[in-house]
């Protein structure tokens, strides 16, 4: 049996925009708090300081901090210098991992987050930085989004408008808008173009683009957030558990003798959610075969169309990680190869 590593320090550290607040406890016992400024200087300022602790050396320590965004990014940067061990979590997980706990305060959560590491030391899985690619493909598709919310906080009430208030004030506010409109589409455009430059220039980016945007009515926009999301499918390979991200998987609810409808759970990606479901209404009006079982399931089972949907979205996000597993475009008459058959092993191979 492989030996556990024995880390003596965990640090928790709380990431707001300005300040970070560091919790230090050697084994279960908290040490010190420290408020810092969330500046590369005085980061690695409070790294010195940890040097200093008593038999504390960075490959026994593991530093554990919630996951916000690029708020974090100088705390990972001085962090990846010195090659500590760092846990990025959920800060939802690591809240409901401690059990019924009351109030919030920057001192307590960075306790807490040191608390969390402690006690998950032997399970949890060290951050490993994305590349370079995947963090340029993650922000361009974040100002994408900013910029489609953007155009439709001013497009959707010039719409809505247009029976409810005088014709010549409405002509106006769309005049008045129209350049604003315009100069934000054509943005998106750009975006986009730079998007498909950098696929286009990674052929391990290239190759994924091309197998899942080979599955019926999976499109560009889509295909870009799964790899992003997935990080090349290096954090997520099982579909399953892409399913469980994604909120499109169906849990059980009993208790006893009371059995519950399966529903999907609310914690999830909602934009990987909502892209997928466009996919799947594509594909009930676009693909035959998904066209028929959606109305064989609705009209002829009489189940509920948003189940039958999601079952659709299952079904999209099987076809994507089964030809990504097995490095092959999507064929809707596939052979599997005679190498790649499972057999039976009661029964012995016909020679």
């Amino acid at each position: 049996m492989p030996k556990t590593k024995n880390y003596t320090y965990f640090i928790g550290i709380d990431v707001s925009r300005n300040k970070l607040d560091f919790a230090v406890m050697q084994a279960n016992n908290f040490l010190f708090h420290r408020e810092i400024k969330n500046i590369t200087d005085d980061i690695q300022a409070l790294i010195i300081e940890l040097k200093q602790l008593p038999k504390f050396t960075v490959s026994k320590a593991i530093f554990g901090m919630e996951q916000t965004g690029f708020y974090s990014n100088h705390l990972l940067n001085s962090l990846k210098k010195i090659k500590a061990n760092i846990v990025l979590e959920n800060a939802l997980h690591i809240r409901m991992s401690l059990g019924n706990i009351r109030g919030k305060h920057d001192k307590i959560d960075a306790i807490r987050i040191a608390q969390y590491v402690h006690k998950n030391r032997d399970n949890v899985k060290f951050y490993v930085p994305k590349r370079m690619i995947i963090e340029k493909l993650a922000h361009l598709s974040s100002l994408r989004n900013r910029l489609i919310s953007i155009s439709k906080a001013l497009e959707t009430p010039i719409k809505e408008q247009i029976t409810f208030i005088n014709k010549g004030i409405n002509r106006q506010t769309s005049a008045l808008c129209k350049d604003s409109i315009i100069s934000i589409k054509t943005d998106i455009v750009r975006i986009d173009e730079s998007i498909m430059e950098i696929v286009n220039s990674d052929d391990l980016i290239k190759r994924l683009f091309t197998i899942i945007t080979s599955v019926p009515c999976v499109g560009p926009v889509t295909a870009i957030q799964i790899i992003i999301s997935t990080n090349e499918f290096k954090d997520i390979s099982d579909p399953k558990k892409f399913a469980c991200y994604a909120g499109v998987a169906p849990f059980k609810r009993e208790s006893g003798l009371i059995t519950g409808k399966a529903r999907v759970s609310s914690m999830a990606n909602k934009k990987m959610k909502a892209l997928l479901h466009t996919c799947a209404l594509g594909a009930i009006r676009c693909f035959p075969e998904l066209k028929e079982y959606y109305k064989r399931k609705t009209k002829i089972e009489g189940k509920p169309k948003m189940a039958v949907l999601n079952a659709v979205r299952n079904k999209l996000v099987l076809r994507i990680f089964t030809c990504v597993n097995q490095d092959r475009c999507f064929e809707k008459e596939y052979i599997k190869p005679v190498n790649e058959l499972i057999f039976d092993n009661t029964e012995p191979l016909e020679k």
